[in-house]
């Protein structure tokens, strides 16, 4: 092989290995990964609220007791749902497999239902609502069950980009063959809780 051959066989290998690189780069070797620490990211701040909201709890309940002990059924039914609902963990893993994201979600409903039950109760308590504590878990649950919404939500745009990013081309083929990357699983509103439960105390 002449040396004139070998320059031109090296110049054409040194392009097609940039090429190559852009062309796996193309096909999703990036983009999938990135869209997916994104989901990752967004469900972490969903487990960050669900968290504030069990951890406010405890205090919520032993504020209660001491104004409203005969609510007991109901204060009863928020700590076992609690319970419940931190029993269930989801992890990032999980977050393609429907049964699992439902059975977390169907707990956390539950708690959040139950939760709206006791609230409703307070209005025949007015001892219990000029209680400074109580005010304070009023204006913390209010503003955590606002901050679920909006961390949801978020977590359910990164799910639509993400599973869009797998299922388009070019990275659909990324998705597939380095990946075997699967669909995540959006959080849907169970039937009854388009709304938060209600934290406004002061209603009329």
């Amino acid at each position: 092989m002449t040396a004139l051959r070998r320059r031109s066989v090296l110049a054409r290998t040194g392009l097609l290995a940039p090429l190559a690189a852009l062309s796996l780069a193309g096909c999703g070797l990036n983009s999938v990964p990135t869209a997916e620490e994104q989901v990752n990211a967004a469900w972490g701040n969903v487990q960050s609220e669900y968290q504030r909201r069990a951890d406010l709890i405890p205090n919520l309940v032993r504020t209660v007791e001491r104004y409203a002990d005969q609510e007991r059924e109901v204060l009863t039914e928020v700590t076992n749902a609690r319970a419940r609902a931190s029993s269930i963990q989801l992890n990032a893993e999980d977050l393609d497999d429907p049964a699992r994201v439902r059975q977390f979600n169907e707990a956390q409903t539950q708690l959040g239902s139950s939760l709206g039950r006791l609230l409703a109760t307070f209005e025949a308590y007015p001892d219990l609502k000029s209680n400074q504590n109580f005010l304070t878990l009023q204006s913390q649950l209010e503003g955590t069950e606002n901050s679920i919404l909006v961390s949801r939500r978020d977590y359910n745009e990164t799910v639509r980009q993400y599973n869009t990013t797998i299922r388009t081309f070019p990275d659909a083929i990324g998705a597939k063959v380095f990946y075997g990357a699967k669909p995540k699983v959006p959080f849907e509103a169970a039937a009854g809780s388009q709304t938060a439960p209600t934290v406004d105390f002061n209603a009329s």
